[in-house]
């Protein structure tokens, strides 16, 4: 006697009940999560700005998902120590970094331990940085005009900082000299505190970073030369960027959070929605407003394909400049 024939039915029941199986112990590991403390990497140095907003991030998002979020300072290397930690660790949700724009820049440059296209999870992106060219107040350089002369008739003697090779403090300032016509010396530092002390003892002539510098310019030690935005800050309205300069520099710097490659997506999810939350925090809000940052959202779709578009236009940049890496 033949068996009877599955009505339709039956099997879009069937499918749907094995496809609940399937995802429903990912749902569970996602509900239950966090039951340890989640390591989220800075990978700049303590008592700088991202530091800072790193901190409002991690404590926001800890109290949405009823658990703890601790910051590691990981400096060095350009930002990148964080996202090296996401190669090896376990996509579990319990070690996320931050990343930078870096990651989509440096594996072109030099050779990295990871591919940014295939090894990481991008969770969400939050906020990115405001950038600026600043000099101690007593520099006999005044201006951006005043920077070019100096180093035309000076080849290679005005010294800038930045927090790191490769960063978009550097590449800022190398875009900017390139279409100046100057060349420039570049002292790469782990962040803005230690730029910040080679640049007030006189070791360097400038530094180039986000809004760390802001203290110092409000206090009257430092000098504010330009911003690199797309437009004037809210908070120093009355200096120029770049562009308007006539040098077409624009970098706005986006940065978000991510995890190690192949975490489930009902765990990703519960990490982007936790910390898409921060972003209505006036706590987060407020240390945003402190260093000049706005809110650059970019859910996890989002936010990977921005990784994948970029990682294409950064090579394009990099060979522009003749920063690329050279073949072994």
């Amino acid at each position: 006697m033949p068996l009877p024939t599955p009505t339709r039915r039956h099997v879009i029941q069937t499918s749907l009940a094995a496809a609940a199986s399937v995802a429903l112990p990912g749902l569970a590991r996602a509900q239950a999560f966090p039951s340890k403390p989640i390591r989220l990497i800075c990978p700049w140095p303590a008592g700088g700005s991202t530091d800072a907003v790193m901190r409002a991030l991690a404590e926001s998002a800890g109290k949405t998902l009823g658990g703890q979020m601790i910051v590691d300072n990981k400096p060095g290397a350009s930002g990148m120590l964080g996202p090296n930690e996401l190669v090896s660790a376990r996509p579990d949700g319990y070690t996320l970094s931050q990343l930078t724009i870096g990651v989509l820049r440096l594996p072109h440059m030099q050779k990295m331990q990871f591919d940014p296209m295939k090894d990481f999870t991008y969770i969400a992106c939050l906020t990115g940085y405001t950038f600026g060219l600043v000099v101690r107040a007593d520099s006999p350089i005044k201006s951006i005009k005043d920077l070019v002369d100096y180093a035309k008739a000076n080849p290679e003697k005005f010294s800038f900082g930045s927090t790191g090779n490769g960063t978009t403090p550097h590449l800022a300032v190398e875009e900017f000299a390139s279409r100046a016509g100057i060349r420039l010396q570049h002292v790469p530092f782990k962040g803005n505190a230690d730029g910040m002390q080679a640049l007030l003892g006189g070791h360097i002539m400038a530094h180039s970073d986000a809004t760390g510098w802001g203290p110092h310019v409000e206090a009257g030690t430092c000098r504010l030369l330009a911003t690199y935005g797309s437009k004037r800050t809210k908070r120093w309205p009355g200096v120029p960027t770049l562009t308007e300069l006539g040098y077409d520099t624009v970098s706005d710097s986006p940065f978000g959070i991510g995890a190690p490659k192949g975490m489930e997506p009902a765990l990703t999810l519960r990490l982007h929605d936790a910390f898409k939350k921060t972003l209505e925090d006036p706590a987060v809000m407020a240390s945003f407003e402190k260093y000049d940052q706005t809110v650059i959202y970019m859910n996890t779709a989002d936010y990977t394909q921005f990784a994948r578009d970029n990682y294409i236009k950064e090579k394009a940049v990099i060979e522009r400049l003749g920063l690329s890496a050279k073949p072994a």
